[in-house]
């Protein structure tokens, strides 16, 4: 009778045991699944304006810039060209940072106070407009901005700066600027400004970049300083100076072959990074959405 009590309680403990495990698993798997779920609410949510083709009237975007961004952290949310004010103003609530992409069009120089050189490529009018509204609700909000190609050049106009139009022509003395494929090459070489932001991330003066473009800067627009230059002297990288945001452009294409490049990836790290903060930021002051009349 004794050895059958004692041999029921053993099995009882060994019942009551594997419960007491299997509700502790239960627990740890839900813990695990509210930090997940957290973990993906703190990610930032980065706008990145599309690109339209004209011949099929689609909006289109290339993966590597979603890629890159979801990489380093943050949801990427792409925003059609719709280039009207309170549109605009709505998507700009949502998003956490704003990615300005290249674009296989050229800002329409009549933005900018120049009549159109010979040279000057198509102009898409939805491209030019959705990036210059952003820009403006970028900058009212102090939003982080990481700008690529014609983005850079979309900054520099937004701040009142001009472009060349077309380098070849222009300035016969530069370094090729459209290298073609393979895309992801770094065909020169760009020298970088001490103490700048992209100086921290390159830790060092000098980089290897690939280079797709036809226009660049001419004169900087208001609050960019230029951090990056090419041989020939062209910028290729600005920053905004103020310390209440970030602001920062490049010439080249980081998102292209992010994967095996250390300063593309910090480039996006930082920006997203920089995101992340600013969201934080805008929620614990009560701003998360900012209604105007």
């Amino acid at each position: 009778m004794a050895q059958t009590i004692v041999k029921r309680s053993v099995r009882n403990c060994a019942i009551l045991a594997r419960a007491q495990l299997a509700l502790l698993w239960t627990r740890q798997r839900e813990v695990s699944t509210k930090v997940s779920e957290r973990i993906e609410e703190l990610r930032p949510r980065i706008g990145i304006t599309m690109r339209i083709e004209l011949e099929t009237n689609r909006f289109y975007l290339a993966r590597y810039y979603g890629e890159a961004v979801e990489a380093a952290g943050g949801l990427p949310v792409h925003i059609p060209l719709i280039p009207r004010a309170n549109y605009v103003r709505g998507v700009m609530d949502s998003i956490d940072g704003l990615l300005l992409p290249g674009s296989d069009s050229d800002m329409d120089p009549l933005r900018y106070g120049r009549e159109p050189h010979p040279k000057l490529g198509s102009v898409h009018p939805e491209k030019d407009e959705t990036d210059l509204l952003a820009l403006a609700e970028a900058e009212e909000r102090a939003m982080p901005v990481f700008a690529i190609c014609f983005g850079i050049q979309s900054l520099n106009v937004s701040r009142g700066g001009t472009l060349i139009q077309d380098i070849g022509s222009q300035q016969p003395d530069a370094i090729k600027h459209e290298q073609g494929a393979p895309r992801d090459r770094p065909s020169h070489r760009v020298r970088v400004l001490d103490g700048s932001i992209l100086r921290d991330l390159a830790a060092t003066d000098s980089v290897a970049v690939n280079s797709h473009h036809h226009q660049a800067i001419e004169t900087l627009g208001s609050e960019l300083v230029a951090t990056a230059w090419a041989s020939d002297g062209l910028v290729e990288a600005v920053e905004d100076p103020r310390g209440d945001r970030f602001v920062l452009g490049v010439q080249w294409h980081p998102e292209l072959g992010w994967e095996r490049d250390n300063l593309s990836q910090a480039l996006f790290a930082r920006f997203v990074d920089e995101s992340r903060k600013s969201a934080h930021s805008t929620a614990t002051e009560g701003n998360r959405v900012v209604v105007r009349a």
